[in-house]
């Protein structure tokens, strides 16, 4: 007699009901994307060099702890997500994929990750990837999410640490350069998300998720956008100040500061009705825009531009 239970039903029950399509979904490929591109320019702008083949395998490793700490962040929010209509269809709350193969994915992936993160670049670089899956998963998924309408500012830290590790697995160090990038992006987060906070607040009222726009309403919530927007737009510009970005991105970063300023005056002008939202959403869109024109802008100068100057 086989100790081992073999029948078909059991054969089934260990085999994953996920597609592909379903594991790609757990790995947040737009936030991998962003995570990608800030780091690629992390690593374009920092001094020295690497070997192609060797920063080409730190931006995957970079991207896998990324896509790792998001499926993390689905597997523990689960049970939140089935209560929203922005994230009901997500594999885990729509049962294509069960928690603890999630679970298990996020894990194996953010080990894997950091190894090859280490091994191929540095091990600062895979200790900095190591903690902003920790900060992810653990810090804000499991404690500020759920406790905090401050969630999003202090859990921005890491969406912003990707430039920082980009530029640690080229130089082996941290300077004031990357910290710049990192306070970039941790300034900008606040006005992104509160703006998709307004948008969807009776989505993170009905999870009971202590969104700003929950908690303190949304005429706070414009305030508070107005003021990290106000903070954000000097921000935008300091690497131009500080000599590591040049004159075409000085009039990038103005020129989108005062127009990140304009979308968070248009929201505190408009509170009611069709106008209010199409404000938030307009500020939502354009912080999206701002970001990835600030970046690109950087890794023109310094990967194009640098060549003919």
């Amino acid at each position: 007699m086989s100790l081992v239970d073999d029948t078909p039903q059991n054969r089934a029950a260990l085999v994953s009901q996920g597609a592909p399509g379903d594991f790609i979904q757990l790995l947040k490929p737009r936030v991998m994307s962003l995570v990608v591109f800030t780091a690629l320019v992390g690593m374009v702008v920092a001094p020295g060099s690497i070997h192609p083949v060797l920063a080409a395998a730190s931006l995957l490793a970079i991207a896998v702890g990324a896509g790792a700490s998001g499926a993390l962040n689905m597997w523990y929010d689960a049970d939140v997500d089935a209560l929203m209509h922005r994230t009901v269809g997500r594999p885990i709350p729509a049962g294509r994929v069960a928690p603890g193969e999630a679970l298990a994915f996020g894990l194996i992936l953010s080990v894997l990750s950091v190894m090859v993160l280490g091994i191929v670049a540095n091990w600062l670089a895979a200790g900095l990837l190591a903690f902003t899956i920790f900060f992810y998963a653990v810090v804000y998924t499991m404690w500020l999410k759920r406790w905090t309408p401050q969630n999003i500012v202090i859990g921005g830290a890491a969406g912003a640490f990707p430039p920082v590790i980009g530029w640690a697995a080229v130089t082996g160090s941290i300077s004031i350069e990357p910290l710049i990038l990192f306070l970039i992006i941790f300034a900008w987060t606040p006005p992104h998300f509160w703006a998709l906070a307004i948008l969807k607040t009776d989505d993170y009222a009905r999870a009971g998720i202590p969104m700003m726009p929950v908690v303190a309403g949304a005429d706070e919530t414009r305030r508070q956008i107005f003021i990290y927007t106000l903070i954000l737009a000097p921000i935008g510009i300091a690497p131009w100040l500080m000599g590591f970005a040049g004159r075409l991105y000085a009039g990038a970063s103005i020129l989108g500061g005062l127009m990140m300023l304009a979308c968070a005056i248009d929201i505190l002008r408009h509170r009611e009705g069709p106008a209010a939202r199409k404000s938030a959403g307009r500020m939502f869109a354009f912080s999206i825009v701002y970001l990835f024109v600030l970046f690109a802008v950087l890794l023109v100068e310094r990967a194009v531009l640098a060549r003919f100057m």
